[in-house]
C-alpha cells in the first residue's frame, strides 16, 4: 500500500501533475475517486481538497474541464471565438481578454538586433503551473515560461533569453515577484492595473500573437480559425509555428488553441501543464459565476 501524501500548497502543482498524468492514462469518464486518490498515494478527502484549493474545482469537474469533448463543445459553440470579443463589449485592443493585457510590440530593428541595448531583469517566482521565470523590462513582461523536475530554472530562462540574444540579463526575483503575483492572482485582473507586455517578434508572429489575446478565458480556437483571422486562412502550419514560438506563456493564451478535432495540441512547456491551465481557469469561471 502507497504511504500517504502530506499535501501542503507549496507542493500542489508536482501533485497536479502526477494527477494530470493519471487523468490522460484513464480519460474523465473513467475516473474513480477511491482508485485516482490510491494512484497519488492520498485519501479521497486529501485529493479532493487539493483540487478544490488548488482550481477550486473536484477532481471529476477538472477531469471534464480538459477533456476532448469539452474542446468540442467550445468550438461548437461559435462559429468564431475571436468574434465574442466584440459581443461582449470589448471594442478597443486595449481590454483585449480576461487579464486585461496592454502590449506594444518592439520595432523591427530591435527585433533585428536581437535586443541590443536593452537591459533586462529575470526572476523566479511560484505559480500555480510550477516556478515561472520571467523576464522583462522596464515597458512590461518579455518571457514567461515555467520550471518544474523536467526543466530546470536554467534551461527555462536560456529559452526566454535567447529570444533577445543581446539583450543584459540581471536576476533580481524581488522585481519580478509583484508581476508574477498580478498575472496568477485573479483577484488583481483589473481594467485599471493591466498586466503590461512586450512581444518581439516578426509582424506576422506578433500578428499571431495580437489574435491569441482575444480568445477570452474558458474559450477555445484552432490554428485554422486564428489563420483565417488574420487573413492567412492557408497559413494553419505557420499559425501553429508562431503559437509554439509564444514569449509570454499564460498571459498570451497559447494553451487556447487547439487541433481541429479540438484536441490538446503540443504545448512548448508540455502538454499536462496545458491541461492544468485550462483546468485551472474553469476554476476561475466557476468562482467568477
Amino acid at each position: 500500500m502507497n504511504q500517504l501524501l502530506t499535501l501542503t500548497p507549496a507542493s500542489d502543482y508536482d501533485t497536479i501533475r502526477a494527477a494530470i498524468r493519471y487523468l490522460s492514462e484513464t480519460g474523465p469518464d473513467a475516473t474513480d475517486l477511491a482508485r485516482f486518490a490510491r494512484a497519488l498515494g492520498l485519501t479521497e478527502r486529501q485529493l479532493t481538497d487539493l483540487f478544490r484549493r488548488w482550481c477550486g474545482l473536484s477532481p471529476k469537474s477538472f477531469a471534464q474541464a480538459v477533456a476532448l469533448d469539452h474542446a468540442k463543445s467550445l468550438l461548437r459553440e461559435k462559429a468564431s471565438v475571436l468574434d465574442t470579443t466584440y459581443e461582449v463589449g470589448l471594442s478597443s485592443t486595449s481590454r483585449l481578454h480576461d487579464l486585461f493585457v496592454t502590449y506594444e510590440a518592439m520595432p523591427p530593428g530591435v527585433f533585428r538586433a536581437g535586443g541590443a541595448g536593452l537591459d533586462m531583469v529575470w526572476g523566479v517566482q511560484p505559480s500555480p503551473f510550477g516556478l515561472a521565470v520571467v523576464t522583462a523590462t522596464e515597458y512590461g513582461i518579455s518571457g514567461l515560461g515555467f520550471a518544474d523536475a523536467e526543466t530546470s530554472i536554467d534551461a527555462a530562462f536560456a529559452d526566454l533569453a535567447n529570444r533577445w540574444p543581446n539583450a543584459r540579463f540581471v536576476r533580481d526575483d524581488a522585481r519580478v515577484a509583484p508581476l508574477v503575483g498580478q498575472v496568477f492572482a485573479p483577484h488583481q485582473w483589473s481594467a485599471d492595473r493591466p498586466v503590461r507586455v512586450v512581444l518581439i517578434g516578426t509582424d506576422f508572429e506578433v500578428k499571431v500573437w495580437e489574435t491569441l489575446l482575444k480568445i477570452p478565458c474558458g474559450r477555445a480556437t484552432t490554428y485554422a480559425q486564428v489563420a483565417r483571422s488574420i487573413g492567412r486562412p492557408s497559413a494553419s502550419r505557420a499559425v501553429g509555428a508562431a503559437v509554439g514560438k509564444n514569449p509570454i506563456s499564460f498571459v498570451v493564451p497559447c494553451h487556447r488553441v487547439v487541433g481541429s478535432s479540438g484536441a490538446l495540441t503540443g504545448y512548448h512547456w508540455g502538454v499536462p501543464r496545458k491541461r492544468a491551465i485550462l483546468g485551472w481557469e474553469a476554476g476561475v469561471i466557476s468562482a467568477a459565476h
